[in-house]
């Protein structure tokens, strides 16, 4: 048996907060569905499991639902695809659509019980509420069977730290029911649980394009390849995910540290696919603060997307530049009130004084 496992695409995902560039993340998560079907065919898998969460929610553009409907069509074999905790199986979802009916070899699976797939049985586990305390995995049959038995559902495995339980899967749910394979979806990256053999019998294939900073191992499917009953299966990660999602978290300890930073930035491969979070700290020099500025410059200019926190930022207290570039009168008095001022916090001042400089830099010739 060899398929191809998947889950999270997260389709309909609105990413406001990159602005512009939301429309072209929302349209890279498409293409990553047609890569998926490209790699499972590539790669002579029979069939695809999706295990949930194939939408962001039950209230995303129609059209979009045909659209992800057309590219899982296109695959030659069968899809099984449970519903997840963000597409949950309820009144008015995207599982009432007409596009699923318009294809064969697509399948919602809507109940708790085992069907038949090409070579073997799966037992699913859709998800009916955005929540649950409910271990679903808990109905599957305890035995070992003559065929290879596979199981797919959405949940944390226990031991993962969340705040409140979150349809909780026990470690070793693969084991307890006899199944050669357990296809997770629900977090975001890839994460393979052995059992006490050693084999690879659960794991969670993680998101196929990854959908934010922090990721850990997102951006992949796994091909998965079972000889037979009761033997440890094979898995093999593959990529499908193409945008890059880097957070550069530099503290400034001396001069040079931010042109440093800038020349990294510019040596970056592929920035039309890479979004690039660059938090500074530290201590700034007034000369450096054009560098600062530079590298504003080619976030917007060279990357997918870009963006520079300098809210953590002080201006350095040795440098007297930040006072003695600014001219006499009223501006300087401002600003020194502000290095030396009492009635502030430090980091309410230091905000204050780099506005003013670069108010100063804009007014005066």
């Amino acid at each position: 048996m060899r398929f191809l496992h998947t889950a999270d695409w997260q389709i309909g995902m609105k990413a406001t907060a990159l602005g512009e560039a939301a429309a072209r993340v929302r349209e890279e998560r498409l293409a990553a569905g047609w890569r998926i079907v490209e790699v499972a065919r590539q790669r002579g898998a029979e069939f695809i499991l999706i295990a949930g969460d194939l939408f962001e929610h039950n209230g995303v553009d129609r059209v979009l639902v045909q659209r992800v409907a057309d590219i899982l069509g296109s695959f030659s074999g069968p899809v099984f695809i449970i519903p997840g905790n963000h597409d949950p199986l309820t009144r008015g979802s995207v599982w009432e659509h007409p596009a699923w009916k318009g294809w064969g070899n697509l399948h919602i699976l809507r109940e708790e019980s085992p069907i038949s797939v090409p070579g073997g049985t799966l037992y699913p586990c859709p998800v009916r509420e955005r929540h649950s305390g409910r271990n679903p995995t808990a109905w599957f049959p305890v035995e070992q069977g003559k065929t290879i038995r596979l199981g797919m559902a959405h949940g944390t495995v226990e031991g993962v730290r969340q705040d409140e339980p979150d349809y909780p899967i026990p470690r070793d749910a693969a084991e307890r029911s006899g199944l050669d394979y357990l296809a997770l979806g629900h977090w975001h990256s890839s994460a393979i649980y052995r059992a006490a053999d050693g084999a690879s019998r659960m794991a969670y294939s993680g998101t196929p394009e990854p959908t934010g900073f922090g990721e850990r191992e997102s951006g992949f499917v796994f091909l998965v390849e079972i000889p037979g009953p009761g033997t440890p299966p094979a898995l093999a990660p593959a990529r499908t995910g193409r945008l890059q999602w880097i957070t550069v978290a530099e503290e400034l300890r001396g001069p040079g540290d931010l042109t440093r930073l800038r020349e990294r930035l510019e040596g970056l491969a592929s920035p039309d696919f890479t979004l690039m979070d660059v938090v500074l700290s530290g201590l700034l020099t007034a000369q450096e603060r054009e560098e600062v500025i530079r590298i504003h410059e080619i976030l917007q200019s060279r990357f997918f997307w870009g963006k520079v926190d300098a809210a953590l930022l002080r201006p350095s207290p040795e440098d007297d530049a930040w006072i003695d570039n600014l001219p006499p009168g009223i501006i300087r008095e401002a600003a020194m009130r502000l290095r030396h001022g009492k009635n502030l916090s430090p980091e309410v001042a230091a905000m204050a004084l780099m506005e003013l400089y670069a108010m100063a830099g804009e007014v005066l010739p």
